[in-house]
């Protein structure tokens, strides 16, 4: 086995791609974080669930967008280097921050608001959608094979970082702002501010080394029908263990701010500070969950994940519905996001490990790009409409059908800290 490498400019890009991974995030969830405060500019007057709706289905395109984004940039960082792709992703994110932060509202402009609003969800969706599958493979590539579970877990702690700085920002503008400006512009100030950060960040990666995988490919041409007709079982496999996991982070990691408001009764800012508490002791986490993977298996985790996915999810949805108390909301759900962990910190890597080096970073970004899409995007949307339709348990139980289908396929997949295809540098 390969010692780990002590290079001080590789150690520097992987806090280079770790930064972009962290603002890239932050970029994406102030959108899920401010949707509260945008929605009535964007969208026409009317009762709040509605105006949410039409957040939440553009928040859906942004992740429908997310599939094309895995499959160009996919192809891209096969072909060009994974530096290339995330320097290119981290610019469109930029963009995209800056569209929203500047655009109009409904009442200025009408439709032309939410179209605008939709082009640059799009903008960021296809960003989105490169980031991950060039970053989770940068990163796999750079880190020595008895600690890549502890780095796919650091790994997805600087994407929550995003998220947990999102809120903080929330929570900043929401104490300093009368409620009146946070609802008139405040709200922009967040997306500016992640336009000047992906800034930064796009000088930062512009000074990232190569992978040293990448380097020593055997430069065979990355083609599409390659994955699917070469790779269909860790094509299947990608799927199949993202869709539950997905679904389970995107319901107690970024509905449950709206859910906790629009169904529990909480405050907007008691909400804000239930869910931002819960992510910050779910980012610390993520490392010490990713090390477990190195001594214990990738797989033990994620089975541990699909079965307490399949068992908490009902009573602890059900049980939040109803709760009047701060701290017991706050326990239930960080109890969840624990759970979570069991995918969230070894998604990554594992992924990495099932592809080889020619076609891996195509192979991690596209079939996680569209499970993602299909049952992350979507979730605020489909427990809303459950709401709106009057039969909100229903969104329970589809959450826990999905969790169990991942648990199937944790149940057919092997172990891949053993049979990892990642070449040592």
């Amino acid at each position: 086995m390969q010692e780990p490498k002590a290079d001080k400019s590789r150690l520097r890009s992987i806090l280079a791609g770790s930064a972009g991974n962290m603002v890239e995030t932050f970029d994406w969830f102030v959108y899920a974080a401010f949707a509260l405060y945008f929605a009535p500019v964007f969208f026409p007057k009317g009762d709040q669930t509605a105006q949410l709706l039409g957040s939440a289905a553009v928040y859906a395109v942004g992740f429908l967008a997310r599939p094309f984004g895995a499959w160009i940039m996919g192809l891209y960082g096969d072909r060009a280097g994974r530096r290339a792709a995330m320097v290119v992703s981290v610019s469109l994110m930029c963009l995209g921050s800056l569209i929203i932060g500047l655009c109009p509202g409904y009442a200025q402009i009408g439709l032309a608001a939410p179209a605008i609003l939709v082009l640059a969800r799009i903008l960021q969706g296809v960003s989105m959608g490169g980031e991950y599958g060039a970053s989770a493979t940068y990163l796999s590539e750079m880190a020595s094979r008895d600690r890549r579970g502890f780095w796919s877990g650091v790994f997805y702690s600087t994407l929550m970082s995003g998220q947990l700085m999102a809120l903080f920002l929330l929570l900043a503008l929401t104490a300093i702002l009368p409620a009146e400006q946070m609802n008139a512009w405040g709200w922009r100030v967040a997306f500016l501010i992640g336009a000047l950060l992906a800034t930064v960040v796009l000088l930062l990666r512009r000074g990232m080394d190569e992978t040293p995988s990448f380097k020593a490919r055997d430069n065979s041409r990355t083609a599409t029908w390659r994955l699917i007709s070469d790779h269909p079982r860790e094509t299947l496999m990608v799927f199949g263990l993202t869709a539950g996991g997905t679904l389970a982070y995107y319901t107690f990691g970024t509905y449950m701010q709206k859910f906790l408001v629009n169904t529990s009764g909480f405050s907007k800012d008691q909400s804000n500070l239930i869910t931002t508490a819960a992510l910050a002791a779910f980012i610390l986490m993520q490392p010490l969950a990713g090390a477990l993977s190195d001594r214990f298996g990738r797989r033990t985790l994620l089975l541990g994940f699909g079965v307490g996915g399949v068992i908490m999810t009902w009573p602890v949805l059900s049980t939040l519905a109803v709760t009047q108390e701060p701290l017991t909301a706050f326990l239930l759900v960080l109890g969840s996001l624990a759970v979570v962990s069991g995918y969230t910190s070894v998604s990554a890597i594992v992924k990495a490990e099932m592809f080889p080096t020619e076609i891996r970073a195509l192979g991690v970004a596209l079939p996680y790009a569209i499970a993602n899409a299909l049952f992350g995007g979507s979730a605020e949307f489909i427990a809303l409409s459950f709401k709106k339709a009057g039969f909100e348990p229903g969104f329970y139980v589809y959450v826990t059908a999905v969790i169990g289908v991942s648990l199937v396929t944790y149940l057919l997949m092997p172990e891949t800290r053993r049979t990892s295809r990642i070449i040592e540098a």
